[in-house]
């Protein structure tokens, strides 16, 4: 099979989503790879680099879509990307359909079979090419939230950990996955207070037991999110609802209750964020101030530190990269069920059912799921 990879075109995104090293494990199985000339510099990865791999080199990013039968990217195609799109050609790529239409709508008229990342789940209910990403996205929310607490700007002028004689800042952490719990390691290395919030019962006990009572846990209820939100100086926000808009969990009032130079780091931007507050900013222009809170709500966090994460996001996707290029994209499917969970579009038909009822269109069956 010809798989492929190009430069993103997302605002800011630096990660590509082959490195020279999965390049050379997919030549070493047979299969010729595409890239766009430059696609890996943002990551550290020069066009040399793909070559020695065994790579193609071409100067466009149209030259790839037209000759692979396989398109390996990180974020979903944007606008400029539509008139590549054609049948014939998979995209493997976080999709989050559910706050694009467009996209959605010209996968489908295109007939491109399309499979998301985020939608891969083992049988265990975890998510293999979600994991990776979350953890940065989680690490980088406590260290961005810290970061914008202080001035000069909007922030209230806090160090988060406090020193001798002064408490330390309070932060609260909405969801307790892998988002929720790499920021609230992150923030105990601060030494902020930290408080994680969610209604998994157990997920709780579990961190209480894992961070020897260091970290307070509260089942999350509007009640309960109202009563930690005031007067908090930083909020992370990490809710997943994999194929689904994410919940609003924080109102306007529990946001303005935070206070004057406070700061909320919405996680959950890229399924249309967690709070009433929230809209999506880019790595341009990260942050805007709304009921006196810093808010920052990047939909693509990791692509702040592409090398760490085009690295770890690769070694997750390449066993699955080269299971479809082996197998062909039916036959990788009829055998894995994790896969066959992640196909979106096919055959110009829409199989996601929450996407289609969320959308008003009409869903057609996945013929590969169990």
């Amino acid at each position: 099979m010809r798989v492929g990879t190009v430069r993103e075109r997302k605002d800011g995104e630096k990660r590509v989503g082959l490195t020279p090293e999965g390049v050379g494990a997919l030549v070493a199985a047979g299969h010729p790879v595409f890239v766009e000339a430059g696609c890996g510099l943002g990551s550290g990865s020069d066009n040399d680099a793909y070559r020695a791999a065994g790579a193609s080199v071409v100067a466009e990013a149209g030259e790839v879509w037209a000759e692979c039968d396989l398109v390996v990217k990180v974020k979903e195609p944007v606008a400029s990307e539509y008139p590549f799109l054609r049948e014939g050609c998979a995209v493997f790529a976080f999709l989050n359909l559910p706050m694009d239409r467009p996209l959605t709508e010209q996968l489908m008229a295109a007939g491109v079979t399309s499979l998301a990342y985020e939608l891969v789940r083992k049988a265990d209910g975890s998510r293999p090419l979600l994991a990776p990403m979350s953890q940065v996205a989680g690490r980088m929310a406590a260290e961005i939230g810290a970061q914008l607490l202080k001035q000069p700007g909007p922030g209230r002028g806090k160090l988060l950990g406090g020193v001798a004689g002064v408490p330390p800042g309070r932060a609260i952490v909405i969801g307790s996955g892998i988002v929720g719990t790499a920021a609230a390691r992150r923030l105990m290395g601060l030494d902020a207070r930290v408080t994680v919030m969610s209604r998994d019962l157990a997920r709780l006990a579990a961190l209480h037991e894992y961070f020897g009572g260091r970290l307070a846990t509260r089942v999350a209820s509007p009640v309960a999110i109202t009563e930690e939100a005031a007067g908090a100086d930083l909020a992370i926000l990490g809710i997943l609802v994999p194929g689904a808009p994410a919940p609003k969990v924080m109102t306007r009032a529990m946001v303005r209750s935070m206070g004057a130079g406070a700061v909320l780091v919405d996680v959950s931007i890229d399924q249309g964020g967690a709070s009433e507050t929230s809209r999506p900013t880019t790595h341009s222009n990260p942050t805007y101030v709304d009921e006196g809170v810093v808010h920052y709500c990047v939909s693509n966090m990791p692509g702040a530190v592409p090398q760490t994460s085009t690295r770890a996001l690769t070694s997750a996707t390449l066993p699955y990269i080269l299971a479809l290029a082996g197998r062909g994209i039916e036959g990788t499917l009829s055998a894995d069920a994790a896969l066959a969970q992640a196909l979106s579009t096919y055959k110009g038909g829409l199989v996601r059912g929450p996407i289609a009822a969320l959308f008003g269109i009409p869903a057609s069956p996945n013929p590969f799921a169990v």
